[in-house]
Order: structure tokens, then sequence, then C-alpha cells
């Protein structure tokens, strides 16, 4: 079987997208993508005037709205204001957004800011999202992890907010851990109430992407930011191929729910993408129902299962 790439990709004529944090990176590069097929995307992003640019470089039918995954509010008027203007429903939502290994801050909540931008609001985001989602048939939900969940052993709920104790990997691998226990018991649900809303995951590998860079430029080490920028462009793939696995996941016929989509290479780490394995503690039942009890409770946003 020859390796997949974009070409592969189907028609999407008249599909409704929303991509988090779509303006640049791995988040711009899948936008351009399925816009070039003909989907209708919104670009889900914090600031408005680099959304707008980004959406008049994809062209086709993209708009972009403000969207602040670490602020609740902002989640839930983002949601509201899109579902009141396409009462049509949602094809696709990407959650894609996410922040790396940043110094200690909290959100508007007062959560850890890395939990509430990674995990937090892109719960409460499908959550909200989730009448749109069922009135498509056969949608989907695309949840980006990484490959630094490996990092984390187990989700911390007796400090998740690294108030007692806070690294800065520890709470992003945390937070990507917590993807996959929401993508994983988010497919439980749905298969067990028979809805046909799909919930899949994926990685990109190694990327050359800004995000590497944004934890040491937010700390003022400028040492550390060129050094990161050197590694990082030395072993990593480019972001066209590392958009790949979110592609396929997000288009790729068949999936069933609780898919894991990452590069083919031995490590995750390069390459075209096929179905990948995860850590053991990203499938453990038991804590991704605790999880997902704690964020409805924690968000205010319940599922209607």
């Amino acid at each position: 079987m020859p390796p997949w790439t974009t070409a592969h990709l189907p028609d999407l004529t008249g599909r409704s997208v929303i991509i988090t944090g779509a303006n640049s990176g791995l988040g711009f590069e899948t936008a351009k993508a399925l816009a070039h097929q003909g989907a209708a995307l919104t670009l889900a992003v914090r600031d408005r005037s680099k959304g707008d640019h980004a959406a008049a470089a994809i062209g086709g039918d993209t708009t972009a709205e403000v969207l602040d995954l670490s602020d609740l509010d902002s989640v839930r008027e983002f949601a509201g204001a899109w579902s009141n203007e396409h009462p049509q429903g949602l094809d696709l939502l990407i959650n894609n957004a996410g922040i790396m290994a940043t110094p200690q801050r909290t959100s508007a909540q007062g959560f850890e800011m890395q939990l509430a931008t990674n995990h937090l609001g892109h719960f409460a985001l499908t959550g909200l999202l989730f009448p749109a989602l069922v009135a498509v048939p056969h949608s989907r939900v695309v949840t980006v992890s990484s490959l630094a969940h490996r990092m984390a052993k187990r989700f911390n709920f007796d400090d998740p907010m690294g108030a007692k104790k806070y690294r800065a990997w520890g709470a992003y691998a945390q937070s990507k851990l917590a993807n996959l226990l929401f993508t994983t018991e988010f497919s439980r649900r749905l298969d067990l109430d028979d809805y046909s809303v799909g919930a899949v995951a994926a990685h990109p590998g190694l990327v050359a992407t800004n995000l590497q860079g944004v934890a040491s430029r937010m700390r003022g080490n400028n040492l550390e930011f060129h050094v990161t920028e050197f590694l990082t462009q030395m072993i990593s793939q480019n972001v066209n191929i590392g958009a790949l696995p979110i592609l396929f996941a997000a288009t790729a016929p068949g999936l069933p729910n609780n898919s894991y989509v990452g590069p083919a290479d031995k490590w995750q780490t390069r390459g075209n993408p096929t179905l990948v394995a995860r850590d053991e503690s990203a499938t453990d039942a038991l804590e991704a129902r605790r999880l997902w009890d704690w964020s409805e409770e924690i968000t205010g946003v319940s599922y209607p299962f």
C-alpha cells in the first residue's frame, strides 16, 4: 500500500470544520489542506488579526473567530455564537491548539494554564458543540496529543494544577495524557449510547513549529531559545508532513472510535501516518472515567450521555 498523503483527501465541499489554533503551525497546514478540498473552515484563534491574516492566506470558504481556550467564558461565547450561525451542524472539530512547557501561570478561572488550554478548554468546547456534532451524521472529533504523554505515568488528581509542585514539562505531559484519556472515555460513551459521532486522536511526531521556542522566550532565555530552535530543525520533520496524521485522523473512512494516529517509524517520530500505540496510562478506563467526571465538574460543562 502506498504511503498516505494529501492526495488521499476526499472532496469536502459543503463540510463544516472548526480547527483550534489554526493561524500557524500544524493547525494552519491542516486548514490549508482541508480548504483545498472545499471545506468551510472556521479558524478558532486567540488573536483576531493573526486569524484574519491566516484566513486570507488559506482562501476559500475560510473565516477566523476569536477563541481563548484558557478562558471558559470565551469558550462558551464562541460555541454559542458558532452554533447560532451554523444551524446545519458541525462535520469536523479538530482540537489542535496547545501551549508547551510554559512557566507557571493560571487561567482566567484560576486553573494551571497548560491544563486549561490543552485539555479543559477543549473538553468544554467539544461538550458545548456536541449538539452541532450530533446534528451531522458521522461527524468526527480529532484531538491532537503528543509523544510527551508518555512522560506522565498517571494523571495527578492529588495536585492537578501543580499548586504544590510545578514542573513545566510535567504539566505539559499531563495535559497531553488528558487529551488521550478524554478520547478514550468519549469514545466509550459515544459507543454505549450509539451516537454516530466519531472520536479519535492524533499526534504529529517531532515537528519543527514555533511552539518549541515559546517557553524559552517567555523565560527570557535567548540561549535556550536558539539551542532549542537549532536542535528542532536538526531532528524534526517539516510541518507539512507533521500535519498528515491529523488529516488522516480527520478524514480517513472507517476509523474506529479511540483510534490513535501518528507517524509510521519505529519511534513514532517521523514518517507517513498510520495507527499507532499509546502508553498504557492513556488507555486506563478507570482513570479516563475519573478524569471525565472531574472535567465536567471543574468546567461546569456536562455532556448529554
